[in-house]
Parts: C-alpha cells; sequence; structure tokens
C-alpha cells in the first residue's frame, strides 16, 4: 500500500466558468472574475464540475465538454494548489494576490510549500465519509505572461515581468493532475489531503 503523509484539509474549491485570459497575444489579459467559489466539486477524469447557486450543473473550462474548453488531452483537467504558496505570493507581488486567484480547483491548507519531488507521487483526499480520492499524473502548472503581469499589476517592465515567470515557476503556480479512477467522486470544503509516496 502507497504510504501517505498529511498535508492539510481543502481549505477552498472553485470552478472556472469561462476562460480567465481575454484578448489576443500579446496583449492578452487575466481576468480572475470568472472563478466561481463552491463547498463541493465533482471530479472526473475529464475535469470539474460543481452545482451553480441555482442548482444548474456547471462545468470547469478544462473540462473536455466545456463549450470554450481549455483542456489539453487531459493533462490539464484539474488543479491543485496550496495556501503556502499563495503567503509566497503575497510577499512577493503585494495584498492583490487573492486566495484562488490562479484558478485552482483545489486549494489547500497548507503550512510550507510543496515542491514538485514532493508532489511527483500525487495526491490522495479523504472524504468526510471515508472515500479515498487519488490524483495523479502530477504536471508543473507553468505561470503565463498575463497571469504574471495581472500580480505585477499594470506598467510591469520586461525584466520584472522575466523575474516573476521565473519565481512563479518550480510549482509555486500549483499542479496539475488527473483523477485515477473511472468514476466521478465528490469532495468538499474541509477533507483532508495527503501526498502519497512514489
Amino acid at each position: 500500500m502507497t504510504p501517505l503523509t498529511f498535508l492539510g484539509r481543502i481549505a477552498r474549491l472553485q470552478i472556472q466558468r469561462a476562460p480567465l485570459k481575454t484578448g489576443q497575444k500579446p496583449e492578452q489579459r487575466y481576468e480572475p472574475s470568472a472563478l466561481l467559489a463552491v463547498e463541493a466539486l465533482t471530479l472526473t477524469p475529464q475535469g470539474a464540475e460543481a452545482r451553480g447557486p441555482d442548482g444548474a450543473r456547471l462545468l470547469d473550462v478544462h473540462h473536455a465538454r466545456h463549450p470554450q474548453t481549455r483542456q489539453n488531452d487531459g493533462e490539464n483537467a484539474l488543479s491543485v494548489g496550496f495556501t503556502a504558496h499563495y503567503a509566497r505570493m503575497r510577499e512577493r507581488f503585494g495584498e492583490q494576490v487573492r486566495l484562488g486567484c490562479a484558478g485552482e480547483n483545489i486549494l489547500v491548507e497548507t503550512g510550507e510549500a510543496v515542491a514538485p519531488e514532493q508532489a511527483a507521487g500525487g495526491f490522495v483526499i479523504e472524504t468526510a465519509a471515508g472515500r479515498r480520492v487519488r490524483l495523479g499524473r502530477v504536471l508543473v502548472a507553468a505561470p503565463c505572461r498575463p497571469f504574471t503581469r495581472y500580480l505585477l499589476q499594470p506598467g510591469a517592465e520586461p525584466d520584472r515581468l522575466k523575474d516573476g515567470l521565473q519565481f512563479l515557476d518550480g510549482g509555486l503556480r500549483g499542479f496539475y493532475v488527473s483523477l485515477l479512477q473511472a468514476e466521478p467522486a465528490v469532495v468538499s470544503v474541509g477533507d483532508t489531503v495527503y501526498l502519497a509516496g512514489r
């Protein structure tokens, strides 16, 4: 059995109802207003979905069936981030860095940053009912220029943009993951998250 290491509890769940990058390259802008925080998220091999305030089924923009899907062959169907990473971003870029603004589906409350080598074995979420949900095929979510410009605020010089991109790389921007089971799984705010050994 794979050894598990306690990581933290889910602090926030959210979906991207529409793309967060608008406009045409190289002038794309990052706008996080399409993010919607939810109490429970349904994870599927195709991506994340949730119920909106009116009870309607909503697909994340990285879900394969979203009409504006941003999914890349399943590699970025789901994403995970950490509160400790946001603390580091806030120290670097300022108070405008809000929890979840990078658009991750699952945000975990952690006291320390999670390095790529720690995340490489994947994650296990244990629900309140005791069900275990395995997330694997972990990839570093590389930062993009529009998100980095958003953090730097308008008018950032090119060297600051380059430094910002380097700072956000290496997992600080979070990780893409895949659901390692065929059947959908519902996770909720407060569920426990573990690092899975390799």
